[in-house]
């Protein structure tokens, strides 16, 4: 094509514009202008895939975002492949469409691609190139797949023939004596589900194969972190055909889980010791879920045994707990809220509550997960594979407009820039420099089950998905935009230029990180009016209460006038309602200390009906006893007798953070004191 220099030079404007951008402490960090001569940095490793063009690209990130970049550098052309003669190694993309890169260019990459794919994109693709001083707009020819329909993946053309495409080229990876070689469990068992879940049965010999590898499947080592996924190959394979040969080894698999689940109902990154304590540093559950997801499934397939009964019950007791608080933490934690997922552990929650039907559990994690998109979707501790595997699954069960929403938002451009020209996936990693831990994972099988939701031939894919109402498209909408707002490098500056009243409206979100981010925000501002929230602790909904709570706590001392409404508050026959106030009353510190007797007493409480690991107790030791607890530095004007019934009591507590809380009073006591 003609040389467009007028078209170049508006490039180099765009790309050279903005090139250094404060971080922190005022200092700049330098984005590299290619058009200038600029390298990728050496430690800067991490590339990514850029759809089905058979094009890797590098794209400055920073903080988890690569929303300040305005190129993309090619690192690799895949010989055959659409790009292959038009782009090449060294080349720059500095935009799509026509257009220069103006927010995002992985976005705005991926949006190009869905254009392209459509009917109306005709599976043109045109890209500013820039080559060694000049631009050029030049079109690279990808299949026309279709449009992504208003409920994808279901009802959805499109869908289907990804799903059809990425089955072909996995099985025939699979056929190949080499697949297998430096081929991680997880996801071998997940490629495994995904051609199960396709519903064709000329896959059955090779998914035969991986299942009796999976009958066979021991591990020494992170064997909790495996377990879950290989037990739900071998029970989705068990339910769908029929086959007993591989009951054996799931009921060995299932029962090694189950007695090598702690006396709690947890797992670590291995089997719990012989006396029912975890190795390592505790409880995980990352890999905790799938476990027990697996269980409910080697249950259903068949395997019977009291020991897989009580692992389900304990383990799914330690989930119950985060219902309506947020997300599930990282390990034996405080609810997540800083997004609404946690690496993926939102949709694994939903998907096992709506496996042993308890509906309350399967609705709030699968809002949640709805919720989770963009940055809050795109990161995850070691990496974001298992945020984006449980993505729909846990979408899935609030229905087709949940899942149109959030694939219309982000999925929809985020799989298909993930996508390979020959329909395969590999792992794209989040936005930073280095690779993350599961980076050339073969992920093919885990984007496909996503797409096969709609066929609900496995449990895994919606085979049982009545626990969940199904969302109408307003509210679908509206849970998408509970999640904007966000990113890792920008955590504030949305909620600060919101007002009083609407960071007010939004302390009565239904989601717990709308509400903290509400109340935040109201922390960061220098006047803020005490008495809507007071007001709002009377509201009979309980989410307003909640947030009430958290608006009062960031407000720390000036939330004074509120502590007789919250005082009262203490008495509510909701647990969380009342663990919320204690938090509020400890954060407003000297000025709440009348509450003490009361925040004892409390204390002091067994329930083992209603609180069975004693929740209460745990956070109220927090409350009182850490370092800027209420009695944290003094005990002066205690009721000795009161105290001494809470903390015998608190010593008793599951929790070994919350009974070391207490180890604050014993250094305030004199020696006659303690003995």
């Amino acid at each position: 094509m003609k040389n467009q220099t007028v078209f170049f030079a508006l490039f180099v404007m765009f790309s050279a514009s903005g090139a250094n951008y404060a971080i922190g402490g005022g200092q700049a960090a330098e984005v590299p202008d290619f058009t200038q001569g600029a390298k990728i940095p050496d430690d800067a490793k991490h590339d990514w895939n850029l759809g089905a063009t058979g094009l890797r690209g590098w794209m400055y990130c920073d903080k988890m975002v690569t929303s300040d970049a305005r190129q993309i550098a090619i690192t690799k052309v895949a010989k055959g492949s659409p790009a292959y003669g038009i782009l090449e190694v060294g080349d720059v993309i500095l935009g799509v469409g026509g257009k220069p890169f103006s927010y995002d260019p992985r976005t705005e990459m991926g949006k190009a691609l869905t254009a392209a794919e459509s009917e109306a994109g005709s599976g043109e693709l045109t890209l500013s190139r820039w080559r060694a001083g000049s631009s050029e707009e030049v079109v690279v020819k990808i299949p026309v797949l279709g449009t992504y329909s208003p409920t994808a993946p279901y009802d959805c053309p499109k869908s289907k023939r990804i799903l059809e495409q990425g089955c072909r080229e996995l099985a025939k990876r699979m056929e190949d004596p080499s697949y297998t070689r430096r081929l991680d469990p997880i996801p071998r068992s997940l490629n495994a589900l995904a051609l199960l879940a396709s519903g064709q049965e000329s896959y059955l010999p090779l998914i035969q194969k991986e299942a009796q590898w999976a009958a066979s499947f021991k591990d020494e080592g992170m064997a909790t972190w495996y377990y879950g996924y290989v037990m739900m190959l071998l029970a989705e394979y068990k339910i769908a055909t029929g086959d007993d040969s591989v009951m054996p080894g799931l009921k060995r698999l299932a029962l090694e889980a189950a007695n090598g689940q702690s006396a709690v109902g947890s797992w670590g990154h291995r089997f719990a010791r012989p006396d029912g304590r975890l190795y390592g540093y505790g409880m995980m559950n990352s890999p905790g879920l799938p476990l027990t997801i697996s269980m409910v499934m080697a249950r259903q397939a068949g395997v019977e045994d009291p020991a897989l009964d009580r692992a389900i019950e304990l383990s799914v007791r330690l989930m119950r707990f985060y219902i309506h608080k947020g997300a599930i933490p990282y390990g034996d934690h405080h609810p997540w809220i800083e997004t609404h997922e946690d690496n993926g552990k939102c949709g694994m929650a939903s998907v096992l509550f709506n496996l042993i039907g308890e509906s309350k559990g399967a609705e709030f994690f699968s809002r949640m997960s709805v919720a989770a998109h963009g940055p809050e979707r795109d990161t995850g501790h070691t990496g974001n594979f298992f945020n984006i595997l449980w993505s729909l699954p846990g979408i899935s069960q609030s229905g087709p407009n949940a899942t149109g929403a959030w694939m219309n938002e982000f999925g929809g451009w985020y799989f298909d820039l993930a996508r390979r020209y020959d329909g395969s996936f590999l792992h794209q990693g989040p936005p930073e420099n280095d690779r993350d831990s599961y980076a050339g994972w073969d992920c093919t099988g885990s984007y496909l089950l996503a797409y096969a939701m709609p066929l609900k031939k496995l449990y895994l894919t919606g085979k049982k998905s009545d626990a969940v109402p199904k969302l109408d498209v307003a509210t679908a909408e509206s849970l998408i935009d509970d999640g904007r707002g966000w990113n890792n490098k920008d955590r504030n500056g949305f909620y600060d230029a919101l007002s009083n009243e609407q960071l007010l409206e939004r302390l009565g979100s239904w989601s717990p990180v709308v509400r903290e981010r509400a109340a935040m925000a109201l922390g960061r501002r220098k006047s803020v009016p005490v008495e809507p929230l007071i007001q709002m602790l009377d509201s009979p909904s309980l989410e307003a209460r909640y947030g009430a709570c958290q608006g009062l706590s960031q407000l720390r001392r000036r939330g004074m006038p509120a502590v007789a409404a919250l005082q009262k508050t203490l008495a509510h026959d909701d647990l969380w309602l009342r663990i919320k106030a204690a938090e509020a009353l400890a954060a407003i510190g000297k000025p709440a200390m009348q509450t003490v007797p009361q925040l004892l007493e409390l204390l002091a409480q067994v329930d083992l009906e209603n609180d069975p690991r004693g929740m209460q107790q745990r956070y109220l030791s927090f409350a009182l006893f850490e370092r800027d607890g209420m009695l944290g530095r003094s005990l002066e004007g205690v009721d000795r007798e009161a105290l001494n019934k809470a903390v015998r009591a608190g010593l008793k507590n599951q929790d070994g953070r919350a009974r070391g809380s207490i180890g604050s009073v014993y250094r305030q006591l004199s020696l006659g004191e303690i003995l």
